[in-house]
């Protein structure tokens, strides 16, 4: 089993800052692409950033240049940084991974339980 922790989340003005995390434990032998999405009240999940194991980055265009993905293999942890945030960015932010087990079995589109960011005018 693979479990996906989010932590990072509040309340802040427009403007402000938050850090997302998205720790990765259990039975783990390698996590490949990282993602993080968010879901707005009535609103369907919408893909905000993702990341491959190398690196390499992808963004939607609301989170461009505004919100960075990285991530830290060594400690299974995936980070994403809002800045300059606004009340359009409230929502509950999820991240979502694929790895592989010890025993070679992939487990694709893991889910974790999501953070609240909430943005006030």
């Amino acid at each position: 089993q693979v479990q996906l922790v989010e932590s990072g989340g509040g309340l802040v003005q427009a403007g402000g800052s938050l850090r997302l995390s998205c720790a990765a434990s259990g039975s783990i032998f390698s996590i490949y692409d990282m993602r993080w999405y968010r879901q707005a009240p009535g609103k369907q999940r919408e893909l905000v950033a993702g990341i491959t194991s190398r690196g390499t980055t992808t963004y939607a265009d609301s989170a461009k240049g505004r919100f960075t993905i990285s991530r830290d293999n060594a400690k299974n942890t995936v980070y994403l940084q809002l800045n300059s945030l606004k009340p359009e960015d409230t929502a509950v932010y999820y991240c979502q991974a694929d790895a592989t087990t010890p025993q070679a079995i992939g487990v694709w589109g893991v889910w974790g339980q999501g953070t609240q960011v909430t943005v006030s005018s």
